[in-house]
């Protein structure tokens, strides 16, 4: 590895880092795109594997400060990521099965959708007190199951820690405010990003040196993200609304070279 590959894995990774930690989710979604494009990776399902390992490390390492700060929604995390593991390793499985190309042109078009459903305007209805108790499990199960378990689908399917749908997929499911879905986001982009991870890996699809980079990268960018957030504060919005446009974006780029 050249030393211009070298820098621009770490950039990359601090750039992933840096949106986790911010908007608790995204980051992933550029991950692939990055690894082909500015990195290097010639295989679609060798930047796939790689983005998937990297993508964990660096949502554990936001997860720690999200959860000192209290708020994670563990038991909701549970569920979900129990949901989303289960359809992560059947998308995996599928993923890898299918023709590398045609995965960059779906990929891009992931991108396209997810970008435009990020600027439609969120409910405002919020419940921080929310919790699955034995009370709230009948009401909260059968949304959480089904959500997390499409997500994992996707997650693996693709090689994404998924975090941008996880995070408006818990405000659907359980109405908790947005800073608790980015900080429970994260249990479940750990988890997803592990169930895919380990499967890339076993059929030997990941690239350790690079990912090695990535998380060095990714871990300086989390720190970085997490404390601009809170400086950010209620601007937020206006930022999440130029990292949508940038998805999507990137897709049709993905999509337009890939046909």
């Amino acid at each position: 590895m050249d030393t211009a590959a070298l820098l621009a894995a770490l950039a990359s990774g601090g750039l992933i880092g840096l949106i986790l930690g911010l908007v608790g989710g995204g980051g992933s979604i550029l991950a692939v795109p990055l690894l082909i494009y500015v990195v290097g990776v010639g295989s679609p399902h060798a930047a796939i594997g790689t983005a998937a390992v990297a993508v964990t490390v660096n949502a554990l390492a936001s997860l720690v400060g999200h959860a000192r700060a209290g708020r994670v929604k563990w038991r909701c995390a549970s569920v979900f990521a129990v949901s989303g593991m289960i359809g992560a390793a059947l998308g995996a499985e599928l993923g890898k099965a299918f023709d590398g190309k045609r995965l960059l042109v779906l990929f891009g078009l992931l991108m396209i959708g997810v970008g435009l459903s990020m600027l439609r305007k969120r409910r405002t209805a919020e419940a921080p007190d929310v919790r699955l108790t034995r009370q709230s499990a009948a009401t909260l199960l059968p949304r959480l199951v089904p959500i997390g378990l499409g997500v994992g689908l996707a997650a693996g399917f693709f090689g994404i820690g998924g975090g941008f749908l996880i995070v408006p997929g818990l405000v659907l499911a359980t109405a908790m405010p947005l800073p608790f879905a980015i900080g429970t986001s994260l249990v479940v982009v750990s988890a997803l990003g592990f169930a895919t991870a380990t499967s890339y890996a076993l059929s030997g699809m990941v690239d350790w040196r690079v990912t090695a980079l990535l998380v060095v990268g990714g871990v300086v960018g989390t720190i970085g993200g997490i404390s601009l957030g809170k400086l950010l504060g209620s601007r937020k919005g206006l930022l999440e609304r130029g990292f949508a446009a940038a998805v999507i974006a990137i897709g049709a780029y993905i999509t337009s070279s890939s046909i």
